[in-house]
């Protein structure tokens, strides 16, 4: 039987530093196009903070899980370079000049569950801008200045969230319609925006005063307006609001509704009188035309008795016995 020769020295040597280097060597999908000024590591992590960023960063490693690019200069989030992230699960895009975000912006990031938009310029949200992500858990939307406007349906299908944070915009009123159907929500800021107590906040400050345990800072949630109301908290004027907007009929009300009705009235009796005529006419048209018939049934009755007299003379003379000659 023939043995193998032993391996030499040098080739243990290289055999070893190449199992080292592949055991410590961080995975191609990260050290493969990891961004200038950014810092890929094995935990897929890019770090790109802080680094005076005006665009977007390119040639991101696919199996990114964690993207932090705060306190840049970025201006836009390119769809078509952010989806090819699909295994992204955490997002850290605050202190950034963002001005405006879509429902097409995260249209692949089904994984993601943490996302903060803070310290940006947005100024609204549109319908179903957070639809695709579907695990989101956690959403900072705070101290954007010119945020005015949310949609009804911005978080209408994040059935995972759990904590959302508004706080510091330029918002006034809120409606809660989808918030409400939520399951899983169970914190929600909303301190620091000029909220307009009225009607249209009504349902907005009810549910802050029955569900105040959901609000990470309910104490400091003030209304700004109407005057009357300014500086308190919207737990505060919830019931009183549920008053003023659904008190009885007034003064007016009564008015107009006498009104309506008389006018109602008027047109029943206008209409019934022209029907009651019409009838009457038509009852008239009917009797004449009938009287009509009769006249010409009978002056037909008498002409045919006339014709059938004059026959009858007529047969009777030629029927007589003739006179014997």
């Amino acid at each position: 039987m023939r043995l193998l020769p032993a391996p030499s020295a040098q080739s243990l040597r290289l055999l070893f530093l190449f199992i080292f280097v592949m055991g410590v060597a961080p995975s191609p999908a990260l050290t493969a196009g990891c961004p200038d000024r950014c810092v890929c590591d094995d935990q897929l992590v890019v770090q790109c903070a802080g680094q005076e960023l005006t665009l977007f960063p390119n040639d991101l490693p696919l199996a990114t899980r964690q993207l932090i690019i705060s306190n840049n200069r970025i201006g836009e989030l390119p769809a078509l370079q952010l989806n090819y992230l699909s295994d992204l699960v955490y997002l850290d895009v605050s202190n950034n000049t963002l001005m405006e975000i879509s429902e097409s912006t995260f249209g692949n990031l089904r994984k993601l569950a943490y996302l903060d938009l803070s310290f940006n310029t947005l100024t609204q949200i549109e319908d179903r801008t957070f639809g695709p992500l579907s695990s989101l858990v956690m959403l900072r939307l705070t101290d954007n200045p010119g945020l005015s406007e949310i949609h009804p349906d911005a978080f209408s299908e994040n059935m995972a969230l759990q904590v959302l944070d508004v706080s510091r915009n330029n918002l006034t009123t809120l409606n809660i319609s989808s918030l409400i159907a939520l399951p899983s929500l169970r914190s929600l800021g909303l301190s620091g925006n000029p909220w307009r107590c009225d009607c249209e906040t009504e349902d907005l400050c009810l549910w802050v005063q029955i569900e105040g345990f959901k609000f990470q800072d309910e104490g400091q949630t003030v209304c700004q307006g109407p005057p009357e109301l300014s500086g308190q908290r919207l737990a505060e004027v919830g019931m009183q609001l549920r008053a003023d907007c659904h008190q009885g009929l007034g003064y007016w009300d009564y008015l107009f509704f006498i009104a309506i009705g008389f006018v109602i009235f008027s047109a029943g009796t206008v209409s019934a009188w022209v029907m009651g005529v019409l009838m009457v006419l038509y009852e008239r048209y009917n009797k004449r035309k009938g009287e009509d018939m009769d006249s010409d049934d009978e002056e037909e009755r008498h002409m045919g008795g006339g014709m059938m007299g004059g026959g009858n003379q007529g047969n009777g003379d030629v029927n007589k016995p003739g006179m014997q000659v």
